[in-house]
């Protein structure tokens, strides 16, 4: 009796080791243990000081978030608004660095804010608010969203209210400068139900992206000036790369029912189409003409696992970023990774209106 007693204790012992071992994300988990400090720093190997950047916090979080690791959650969102925040993420904008001092002391480098890093902070609090239901997070989300449309939306004559990549340095009286990815469309859709201005960003960020593309390859970076629109054909040189490859990661992460899904796959279409003909993502495009120049890193396919609409050409990828998973010198290709490779396996999804599906489970949630 004593024996079928210890056998059905070892059998549930195990049991429950594959249920953590099922709910577990290896890339995450390895993610963490390379790049994230015990107090909640996501540490940048690749700069000579150390640097943390509030885009690294921001995707952690939603990594996290994903993960349902809630333990994780709350020390990345303490150490980033008590560092990057001054303590409060409803009365001050993260800065956007963080890192080494000539001095050797640990400081704030850049006090500058970037708005792509603190939308995601905001999505993923109320988010988190939302499914794990803390009225907490869900506070700091609201107050850091009207934080974000106090400082970094602006009224631009001819669009509309946008989105600024940071509160300082991208607005002039009658010029006006932008990143394509710095707002995916689902967050835009996620933030419209908050009224305005979020109410009518969505739509002058789908102009943004459609309009800054003329061979369906999106720019880094672009400007816009008042009465003359558009400025691309002033740039001394139009390139779409590092900042840009996010575009096609967060349109193929859009929910199949999202009304601008279809039109945005069909617009950048000639990024598959190069893809699929070379079997590599590019690494760098001349948007105006369209040529390609040099193979991108791990992440770039990674991040096109979403976007590619083919399954074949799907599987070349799939296959490079298994061959090729970044390691730990290379923060930027790993968070794409985590990012495209999350989604292909299905660790979570989008809903037509913003809101995040984690595949937890029943087992998950419970074990957590």
């Amino acid at each position: 009796m004593k024996t079928l007693r210890w056998v059905v204790i070892a059998t549930l012992m195990l049991a429950a080791m594959n249920v953590r071992a099922a709910c577990s994300w290896p890339a995450w988990n390895h993610f963490q243990q390379a790049y994230i400090s015990d107090g909640g720093r996501v540490i940048d190997p690749s700069d000579r000081r150390k640097i943390t950047t509030s885009e690294g916090q921001s995707y952690a979080l939603f990594f996290a978030l994903a993960a349902n690791d809630r333990d994780g959650f709350a020390r990345l969102l303490q150490w980033t608004q008590n560092n990057l925040a001054q303590g409060d993420l409803t009365a001050h904008l993260p800065a956007w660095l963080w890192g080494k001092k000539e001095d050797n002391s640990w400081a704030v480098l850049d006090s500058n804010s970037a708005s792509d890093s603190d939308l995601w902070i905001a999505w993923s609090l109320l988010e988190a608010g939302r499914l794990w239901q803390n009225e907490e997070y869900s506070r700091l989300g609201k107050g850091l969203l009207a934080r974000i449309s106090k400082e970094e939306v602006v009224k631009v004559p001819g669009l509309g209210f946008m989105l600024l990549p940071g509160k300082i340095g991208f607005a002039e009286p009658d010029a006006w400068r932008f990143n394509p990815s710095y707002l995916p469309p689902q967050l835009a859709s996620y933030f419209s139900r908050f009224g305005a201005p979020w109410s009518t960003l969505r739509e002058t960020n789908l102009r943004l992206l459609l309009e800054t593309a003329p061979k369906g390859f999106s720019p880094d970076w672009v400007s816009f000036q008042k009465a003359r629109g558009w400025q691309l054909h002033s740039e001394k040189a139009l390139v779409g790369s590092y900042d840009a490859i996010r575009v096609y990661l967060w349109i193929g992460m859009l929910h199949d029912d999202d009304t601008q899904k279809a039109r945005l796959l069909e617009k950048f279409k000639p990024m598959a189409s190069v893809t699929i003909k070379n079997g590599r993502v590019p690494e760098k495009v001349d948007v105006l003409t369209g040529q390609t120049h040099g193979d991108g890193p791990v992440g770039f396919a990674a991040a096109l696992l979403p976007f590619l609409q083919d399954r074949e050409a799907q599987a070349v990828q799939r296959q490079w970023v298994a061959d090729h998973f970044p390691g730990e010198d290379a923060y930027y290709s790993y968070v794409l990774t985590l990012f495209g490779q999350g989604w292909d396996q299905h660790r979570f999804r989008f809903t037509s209106r913003g809101e995040l599906q984690p595949d937890w489970g029943q087992q998950c949630a419970s074990s957590q």
